[in-house]
């Protein structure tokens, strides 16, 4: 039983919330879960970080996240790295061999036409795995080149083609990509203008900052899916959610 139940307060949020594992060892993940598992539902280890580990670990790791019901998944650039190489199948294979349960497709470093991105979209549907997929470039300038309606027409696209969850890049920074500008302030109009216009249950934002954190529950609602979580920040991030920190005590 939670402590201090005789406060009243918002209840769990039913909400999509993905965290960063940059690698973490084995106990500190089993402590990280004692304290917050229940919090989170997308575990990501971070971009090509997995090929460092031994797969021993990597099972053990996957294993245990998945007894609290988390999806674990290799960040992007691994897929983007086998999708280059012509090694896909490869791919699917061994992150099925490890005990990932979910598929990151994107083209944030790399290029993948639309027919070629719906094919592999449809393809890890068809292997069973859980499919997110990511709008925008790593790059900022070519980030930039993206306009709020390409933003949106690729988003619509991806979901059409099967994507269960899709992503706006963010990075681990924040900054001067996607919806934030180069000091990591949210641009309302671009954010408002994908919101409207996107099924919002299907579109995570990535938002590792505190600050962008609480402008996203504010404006669009408390179960707003966020991602590029720390992992040492996932609990503060519950409390921004049900009001339980000053920034959005009373106002949700």
């Amino acid at each position: 039983m939670n402590a201090f139940k005789f406060l009243d307060e918002i209840g769990p949020v039913n909400t999509n919330t993905m965290v960063l594992d940059k690698a973490l060892g084995y106990k500190t993940v089993e402590d990280m879960l004692t304290i917050s598992g229940n919090y989170f539902n997308l575990l990501k280890y971070g971009w090509g970080t997995s090929i460092l580990y031994d797969e021993e670990i990597i099972k053990d790791k996957n294993e245990l996240y998945h007894s609290y019901n988390i999806r674990t998944y290799t960040g992007g650039t691994l897929f983007e790295l086998a999708n280059k190489q012509n090694k896909i199948d490869e791919y699917f294979n061994e992150i099925d061999r490890l005990g990932f349960n979910a598929v990151e497709i994107s083209d944030g470093s790399t290029t993948i036409d639309s027919d070629r991105r719906a094919q592999l979209i449809n393809k890890s549907k068809e292997l069973g795995f859980y499919t997110l997929s990511e709008i925008g470039k790593k790059n900022p300038q070519k980030d930039s080149e993206y306009t709020t309606q390409q933003r949106i027409d690729l988003i619509n696209t991806d979901i059409e083609a099967g994507s269960d969850m899709v992503i706006i890049e963010g990075r681990e920074s924040g900054k001067n990509i996607g919806i934030y500008d180069d000091k990591g302030n949210v641009k309302k109009d671009d954010l408002t203008s994908i919101y409207e216009n996107t099924p919002k249950e299907k579109v995570l934002w990535e938002a590792p900052q505190k600050n962008q954190q609480v402008e996203l529950i504010l404006t669009l609602s408390n179960d707003v899916n966020l991602g590029n979580i720390n992992s040492n920040e996932i609990v503060s991030l519950e409390t921004l959610r049900r009001g339980l920190r000053g920034d959005t005590l009373g106002k949700l």
